[in-house]
C-alpha cells in the first residue's frame, strides 16, 4: 500500500480532491482492512469524473492495481472484471480472445467500475448504457463485509450506478458477445434544420455522435457501422451531409489521438470509442456538463438551447449529442426512458460556467433533464428528488450498506441529500 496526496487532480487539471490522503492497494485483503481502519473513505478510479463525486474528507483509495485478471465465462457469455480495470484494457483482453462488449464510451480510458457507478454511456439508439452490461457486482460495505449482488436480488439494480455511496467496488460481471468490427465515418456541415429528422439521424448507424457548436450546423455527424462479412455500405445520415475525405477531430485539435476513419474496419474496441486508447484524449483543461431529455422531447430541448445559445457559446468547445436506450438502474439517467444525452464540453472559464449551468437547467427543466452524475450540474437535492422515483428505495440500501456513513462526502448530502449520520 503505498500514501500519497501529490498529483490530487482529475485528468482534466480542473478538480482538486480534498481527501487527506490518497492511498492504492494490490489486493481485497488489504482493502477491507483501509476500510475497517477509516472514518471516511471512498474508492478513487481513473480520475475521469469533473466533480466531487468520488471525494472524500478522509482516505482515497485508487484501485486500478486491485490483483485479478478477466475471467471470461463462454458459456454464459459474460465476463468477470477487476473494478479498477479500464475499458481500453478490457477492450484489448477481449478482442483478443474473441469476444466484444456491446458498447464503449467516448474514451477508453475510464475503469469500468468508475465509468458504471456514474451512468456513463456511449451511443446508439438501441444500446443501453455502460452500466446496463453489468450482471454482477461485488462491493465491500461500511462494515467491511463482501457483498455480490446479481439481477435476481431487486438491490443489484440499485446497487449498480451508485455514485459510490454503497462502499467500494472490487469486481464486476459484464455481459459479452461475439467479437464484431466496425468502420467510423464522419460527416460534415450539415444543416441544423435537418435536425427536424434526428431520430432518423440517429438511428442511420450502430453509434451516431453529433458534434455542434450551435452556429447554424452540425460540425460534424460521426457514424460507427457495423462490418459484417466484407459488406460496408456507406450509408449517409441524412440527404445534406458530405463525407470526410480526411480524418477529424470532434475539438478541432490534431487528430492523431481519433480512432481510424473514412470507412476503415477494424475491431470494436478501436472504433466505438472516439479517442485512442494509446493516446491522450479529447482536448484537455476541459470542463464537461451532460444531460438527459427523454427522447421525444429531444427536438424541443434542442430548439429551447438554440435560442440561448448567444449565452453558452463563448464558453463552449463544443457539445456532443448521443442517444442512450432505457435501462432499469434506479440512479441510472436513462432510467426508464429512452433519452438523448446532450453534452458539452466547456473551455476553463469555471466563473462563467457555473452561471450558465443554471440557465441551461432552467431552459430543460420544462423536459425533466436528468444530469450526469460525474459531471458539472447545478442542481441540488430538492430538484433531483423528483427526477428519481427509487432514490427512497436508493437511501434505504444506502442506509443498510453504510450504517456508520463512511462513504459519505459533500456532494451526496449536497446532491441526495444523503448526509452524515447522527
Amino acid at each position: 500500500m503505498n500514501g500519497d496526496t501529490s498529483d490530487g487532480a482529475n485528468w482534466a487539471g480542473t478538480y482538486s480532491y480534498r481527501a487527506h490522503e490518497i492511498v492504492s492497494v494490490r489486493s481485497e485483503e488489504e482493502l477491507i482492512e483501509i476500510v475497517n481502519a477509516a472514518h471516511r473513505v471512498r474508492a478513487l478510479g481513473t480520475r475521469h469524473s469533473f466533480n466531487d463525486v468520488a471525494d472524500s474528507p478522509g482516505v482515497l483509495v485508487e484501485t486500478g492495481a486491485l490483483a485479478g485478471q478477466p475471467l471470461i465465462d463462454e458459456a454464459r457469455c459474460r465476463v468477470s472484471v477487476p473494478s479498477g480495470m479500464s475499458y481500453g484494457t478490457l477492450g484489448q483482453f477481449l478482442q483478443e480472445r474473441g469476444w466484444a462488449l456491446h458498447n464503449l464510451g467516448s474514451l477508453p480510458h475510464i475503469s469500468v467500475a468508475g465509468a458504471c457507478a456514474t451512468g456513463t454511456h456511449g451511443s446508439g439508439a438501441t444500446n443501453q448504457s455502460l452500466a446496463a452490461a453489468v450482471c454482477e457486482i461485488e462491493i465491500i460495505t461500511g462494515l467491511g463485509h463482501v457483498v455480490r449482488l446479481d439481477e435476481h436480488d431487486p438491490r443489484f439494480f440499485g446497487a449498480v450506478v451508485a455514485l459510490g455511496a454503497l462502499g467500494i467496488v472490487t469486481s464486476l460481471t459484464l455481459r459479452v458477445e461475439p467479437t464484431f468490427d466496425v468502420r467510423q465515418d464522419v460527416f460534415i456541415a450539415m444543416p441544423w434544420s435537418d435536425l427536424g429528422q434526428l431520430d432518423e439521424i440517429m438511428r442511420c448507424a450502430y453509434s451516431v455522435s453529433l458534434f455542434t457548436r450551435w452556429e447554424g450546423i452540425v460540425d460534424l455527424v460521426w457514424t460507427k457501422s457495423r462490418y459484417v462479412d466484407g459488406d460496408s455500405p456507406l450509408t449517409v445520415p441524412y440527404r445534406d451531409a458530405l463525407a470526410a475525405t480526411r480524418p477529424m477531430s470532434p475539438t478541432d485539435d490534431d487528430p492523431g489521438n481519433t480512432t481510424d476513419q473514412c470507412g476503415v474496419p477494424g475491431p470494436w474496441n478501436e472504433r466505438l470509442p472516439h479517442f485512442r486508447f494509446n493516446r491522450i484524449p479529447s482536448h484537455g483543461e476541459e470542463i464537461q456538463s451532460e444531460y438527459f431529455v427523454a427522447r421525444e422531447h429531444g427536438p424541443a430541448a434542442l430548439r429551447a438551447l438554440e435560442r440561448i445559445r448567444d449565452r453558452f457559446a463563448p464558453h463552449l468547445i463544443v457539445s456532443e449529442l448521443r442517444y442512450v436506450a432505457s435501462d432499469a438502474l434506479w440512479l441510472s439517467p436513462a432510467y426508464g426512458r429512452d433519452s438523448l444525452a446532450i453534452h458539452f464540453t466547456w473551455k476553463r472559464h469555471p466563473a462563467e460556467v457555473r452561471r450558465l449551468l443554471a440557465v441551461i437547467e432552467e431552459t430543460l427543466q420544462p423536459f425533466d433533464a436528468r444530469p450526469h452524475w460525474g459531471k458539472w450540474f447545478a442542481m441540488d437535492a430538492s430538484r433531483i428528488s423528483v427526477l428519481y422515483g427509487r432514490l427512497p428505495d436508493f437511501e434505504a440500501l444506502v442506509r443498510e450498506f453504510d450504517p456508520n456513513g463512511k462513504f459519505r462526502n459533500d456532494y451526496l448530502s449536497r446532491v441526495l441529500s444523503i448526509g452524515w449520520p447522527a
